[in-house]
């Protein structure tokens, strides 16, 4: 029988970056205006970007491509606000 190593066990318990919090950008797409265009923006213009709002959204860590979602509407008491349901976890090693 082997003994598998438990929470405690693991580097990661020990490490004290692990409670660091790091900061993720949820990319829902792109938009490409002229600079006429963006020169004419004004409060209520509609920019259009390059994706359907079905489409998966990215999630970066910098510019490292870490995963994919969906974009949801929260229920409860954070009813309202949005949240990504994850599709793909990159591996970190290897990229998606």
């Amino acid at each position: 029988m082997v003994d598998l190593p438990t929470e405690h066990d693991t580097p990661k318990a020990n490490n004290p970056f692990v409670q660091v919090p790091i900061e993720i950008t949820i990319s829902v797409g792109r938009a490409r205006p002229t600079v006429q265009e963006l020169l004419d923006l004004s409060q209520d213009t509609i920019l259009p970007l390059d994706k359907r709002i079905e489409d998966p959204v990215e999630l970066y860590i910098g510019d490292k491509l870490i995963g994919r979602g969906e974009l949801e509407e929260m229920e409860g008491d954070a009813q309202g606000r949005l949240a990504v349901r994850l599709t793909e976890i990159a591996d970190l090693k290897t990229g998606l």
